[in-house]
């Protein structure tokens, strides 16, 4: 993307005074910080809770009967009342403590094999219409946007940052280089091995260079699309700022995974025939999942597996392209996401894309268990690059809900942003 031109397209960013647990030991952190609200299961919010009552999943998926540990499904204004006392209560008892002073914080997460990934958490100014500095790449679920926003307006608090990839900027990366030298603040490792450091900034000097330096820049959602949309809404056009963190796209930045799909109530045969009207199709065999989701059919290519059976489907028909809308731009037509949904899912299979009628899966793994699960068939996709994104974005497209996992995740719970 290129810099910035006006002041409306400039990427504002914040420093803030932030909520923090008061105990901030590795183990401490372990047992009260949380994946991103939307990779938690039923299963995974009850084993969070029983962790530690003071475990911040209680707070960004408040259940109907927390001392069980219990999902609530949709946030409705009910639970988010019941979040928003659960966050005074820990406040009041001193378990979450307000910084003195505005920082911003260099965040840096470290993968199993040795790769970071560093950015920044700050308060973010949301852009005025048709700016350019924070653009969204996805589409998003009404139903998901209320409920975040219900949570927003009864907690008062971004209680996990949006994620932005942005223009390289030799400015911040500067300055990066300079705080990483320094001890951290909090330093935790995740389940899925990941370790992540946090250090509080607070030199004046050092923040307006940083604000310089993003105000340069323009950036994408890479993560985060209903908790933004869910701020605009709150802030209802005036003006508002959201927690974000900032990473650069390209090296040193995040990573880009599939996000499957799951039709249930289609079996493979079925599900097979119907695509032999638009793709050739070939046995295949059922990916053996080995933790990373490294696994790829390739581009252009489809895996369609029961769990048990699978095939794969290849070299599209033309009638099959040509059901991808025309008018769009060639970079979201290009997208192997965007022909899964417009000539397969609802081409040759005739399902409508909603929450219930395609099912979304995170890793292939999970795809498996879905498709199992719901008598169904999973859909394995190829990953979008970040390349991929930026264009989408940058020509004003909008790629399928749920249609890229960026990696890796920030950890919910290090640092929230109180209004």
């Amino acid at each position: 993307m290129p810099p910035s031109s006006t002041a409306g397209d400039a990427l504002v960013v914040h420093p803030f005074r932030a909520l923090t647990y008061a105990a901030v030991d590795a183990d401490h952190l372990t047992r009260v910080s949380s994946p991103a609200y939307d990779l938690v299961t039923s299963a995974g919010r009850a084993r969070l809770a029983a962790a530690d009552p003071h475990n911040v999943v209680r707070l960004i998926l408040p259940g109907p009967d927390d001392a069980a540990g219990q999902a609530g499904g949709p946030c409705d204004r009910q639970s988010a009342e019941r979040a928003a006392g659960t966050l005074q209560q820990w406040l009041d008892d001193g378990v979450l403590v307000r910084d003195r002073e505005p920082a911003l914080w260099c965040y840096a997460m470290v993968a199993p094999d040795g790769v970071p990934t560093v950015g920044w958490l700050g308060a973010v100014e949301l852009p005025p219409d048709g700016s350019r500095a924070v653009l969204p790449h996805e589409d998003v679920h009404p139903g998901a946007v209320a409920g975040r926003r219900e949570l927003l307006a009864a907690t008062r608090t971004d209680l996990e940052p949006i994620v932005l990839a942005h223009d390289p900027s030799a400015a911040v990366e500067r300055e990066t280089a300079l705080v990483l030298t320094v001890v951290p603040d909090m330093r935790v490792a995740d389940d899925d091995g990941v370790v992540h450091e946090l250090r509080r900034v607070t030199d004046p000097a050092t923040l307006a260079r940083l604000a310089d330096g993003f105000a340069q820049v323009a950036s994408v959602i890479a993560d985060g699309h209903h908790r933004f949309a869910a701020a605009r809404a709150l802030a209802a056009g005036g003006p508002g700022r959201v927690l974000a963190l900032l990473t650069p796209m390209g090296p040193g930045g995040l990573r880009v995974r599939a996000i499957h799909r799951v039709v249930p109530g289609l079996d493979l045969p079925t599900a097979a025939r119907a695509a032999a009207a638009g793709f050739v199709v070939a046995p295949a065999e059922v990916p053996v999942p080995d933790g990373s989701d490294s696994w790829s059919p390739g581009p252009g290519r489809f895996v369609v597996t029961d769990g048990s059976r699978a095939v794969l489907l290849s070299e599209p028909t033309p009638s099959v392209r040509d059901r991808v809308p025309p008018d769009a731009p060639p970079s979201w037509r290009a997208l192997d996401v965007v022909l899964a949904h417009h000539g397969l899912i609802a081409g040759c299979w005739g399902r409508p894309d909603d929450p219930a009628s395609v099912l979304v899966a995170h890793d292939v793994d999970e795809a498996l268990r879905l498709a199992r699960r719901s008598s169904g068939v999973a859909l394995l996709l190829h990953p979008s690059t970040p390349a991929d994104v930026a264009a989408v974005a940058r020509d004003g497209a909008r790629m399928p809900r749920k249609s890229t996992l960026f990696v890796p995740k920030p950890r919910t719970g290090l640092v929230l942003r109180p209004h």
